[in-house]
């Protein structure tokens, strides 16, 4: 099906015939309503919910604390730099997939309404750590080409971009079993193990400092991002279920160990990252419960994709749950509320 999906019938889509991928020629693409997946449809409403603009928030407090020499150790000072390192070029590498890849190949029109939304989102993301970089005066080039010259950060990011080049040809046949399998792979890829499991060890690091009320400016938008990256790895995770419920015979055993050992490299991967972030402690934090958490979440998305656990740990930080389920307006770290601009405030 050619993204256009465009007919000429009298025949009327109905909600029966839709499906997340391969829709026949009964499916037009253009065609939102009749809605069947009312969970994409309200992923994106709940997306819409957050919406949030980095040059919103205040830098003045988090400008003034790092320009103080005794503001933060060294370590710190390197946490800090590898984690915006890596996030600021992530962000990219997830909307690259999902708009020259993800979307081509879900021809739901539901899912794609979410889709354009998470891409918007993703763009966010970009503009909040060149903001963030921009306004403490860090060298941009420094943190902006990180990815190509700290080998955990590179490691990451080719690991996922890894199974994207075969998505990416549009010879790609995903009415195959072996096309879908490796459109699925992409699909965990970069819902379940870079939105899933890489950036989370940088959101625990960063909202760390947060509870500290330091650097508060660039913490509430690194709990607006983990909010938006919340809601993309789950209904990324559902759309990969639900691909599977429409072609079980994808999801043979072969398949499923492939995954949990995808899943698993990560995991080392990220543990090793942690490792050069993390050479000692700072904050209450340390490479081994940092590893656990990692960990921990690697085995909710194990599970979420009906796989068995691999690791077993407890969360050592439960406080990030309740970072994740404060709603929007609430600022986690302090206790003013923070006011968004609405259309009327637009200048044309």
């Amino acid at each position: 099906m050619t993204d256009s999906c465009i007919r000429k019938s009298k025949d009327r889509v109905t909600a029966d015939n839709k499906k997340l991928i391969n829709n026949d020629r009964t499916v037009d693409c253009n065609q939102l309503v009749p809605i069947k997946y009312k969970w994409a449809w309200n992923y994106y409403l709940d997306g819409c919910a957050n919406h949030w603009m980095p040059s919103e928030v205040s830098m003045q407090r988090d400008i003034e604390q790092w320009k103080d020499p005794k503001g933060f150790t060294p370590e710190e000072r390197h946490v800090i730099k590898r984690t915006f390192g890596f996030f600021a070029t992530a962000e990219t590498l997830v909307g690259n997939n999902l708009v020259l890849a993800v979307y081509r190949l879900v021809d739901n029109p539901e899912c794609r309404q979410y889709l354009l939304r998470q891409a918007f989102e993703e763009a966010i993301h970009v503009h909040a750590f060149q903001y963030i970089v921009q306004s403490l005066s860090l060298d941009e080039g420094e943190m902006f080409n990180m990815y190509r010259e700290v080998d955990a950060i590179y490691n990451k990011d080719e690991y996922t971009m890894s199974c994207t080049d075969g998505v990416l040809d549009t010879s790609l046949n995903i009415r195959t079993k072996e096309g879908l399998q490796k459109f699925l792979k992409n699909l965990v890829g970069f819902y379940g193990i870079t939105e899933g499991i890489f950036f989370y060890s940088g959101f625990v690091t960063m909202l760390s400092f947060g509870r500290q009320n330091r650097i508060p400016g660039t913490c509430e938008q690194i709990q607006y991002i983990l909010r938006d990256e919340s809601i993309h790895m789950n209904f990324g995770l559902e759309l990969i279920n639900g691909i599977i419920d429409e072609n079980p015979h994808v999801w043979d055993d072969k398949f499923k160990s492939q995954i949990v050992d995808f899943i698993k490299n990560a995991v080392k991967l990220e543990w090793q990252y942690i490792e050069e972030c993390l050479p000692k402690g700072i904050l209450g934090l340390n490479t081994q419960t940092v590893k656990e958490y990692i960990g921990y979440i690697a085995d909710r998305r194990l599970e979420r994709l009906r796989l068995p656990k691999q690791y077993g740990y407890e969360n050592p930080f439960p406080w990030m749950s309740e970072v994740i389920d404060l709603k929007k307006e609430k600022n986690f770290f302090e206790t003013r509320v923070t006011e968004y601009q609405t259309g009327g405030a637009l200048e044309w």
